[in-house]
């Protein structure tokens, strides 16, 4: 049986513009998601994008894209804040599985910006754990303010953007498959609202062309 040839990193982010498109004007195809398709991928996985996203409930990847199983390897912390887990995961899927794209998932009514925000303002730290989330979110906000940047979407999109640069700056496998243009690094931002993910940052990958109809 010969190779099933893996899509560019381009043809991979046209895939998920598309289904992001379907998901937006209520016509979703639902693909890759009856029993054939279980059946197909059962012997192995080749995603065509890895998806580091926010793991806010509102954010089901497969549903805000229009996939089914096997298309998307999905990593989601609170924020989308990196740890070594996070890159480790990012790494796996794009150099062991594959994948010729990476995409940075925010949105915007986002629970850590806005408590980092809040934080940034002078307001008190969370407890716990909940803490460590904030924390690694609060450059991104200071850089924001710093550039002027102080509307929410304009905070999130900064947070987008720096969550994309900490990617490369720390994963030196991913910086090589970028250098190589085996793999593109892409950063959106989400509107709940109405479902459609706005390019914000890319590495990699002309999106102003690849976005051209």
């Amino acid at each position: 049986m010969p190779e099933i040839q893996s899509p560019t990193p381009a043809e991979a982010f046209e895939l998920l513009l598309a289904g992001n498109g379907r998901f937006v004007a209520g016509t979703p195809e639902h693909p890759n998601q009856d029993a054939a398709r279980r059946a197909e991928i059962a012997p192995g996985q080749r995603p065509f994008a890895v998806l580091f996203g926010c793991s806010d409930s509102r954010l089901a990847a497969e549903i805000i894209f229009d996939r089914g199983l096997g298309d998307l390897f999905v990593v989601r912390t609170a924020g989308h804040v990196i740890g070594s887990e996070v890159l480790g995961s990012v790494e796996y899927g794009a150099e062991v599985l594959g994948a010729p794209l990476v995409v940075v998932l925010g949105h915007d009514s986002c629970g850590a910006v806005a408590a980092a925000s809040a934080v940034v303002d002078g307001g008190t730290a969370p407890s716990g754990f909940i803490r460590d989330v904030v924390e690694r979110v609060t450059p991104s906000v200071l850089a924001a303010r710093a550039a002027g940047r102080v509307e929410a979407d304009e905070v999130v999109a900064e947070h987008v953007r720096h969550t994309v640069d900490l990617l490369l700056d720390r994963s030196r496998v991913l910086a090589e498959r970028v250098d190589g243009g085996r793999t593109a690094v892409v950063g959106l931002s989400y509107r709940l609202a109405d479902g459609r993910a706005d390019v914000v940052a890319a590495r990699g990958l002309d999106v102003t062309a690849t976005t051209a109809s």
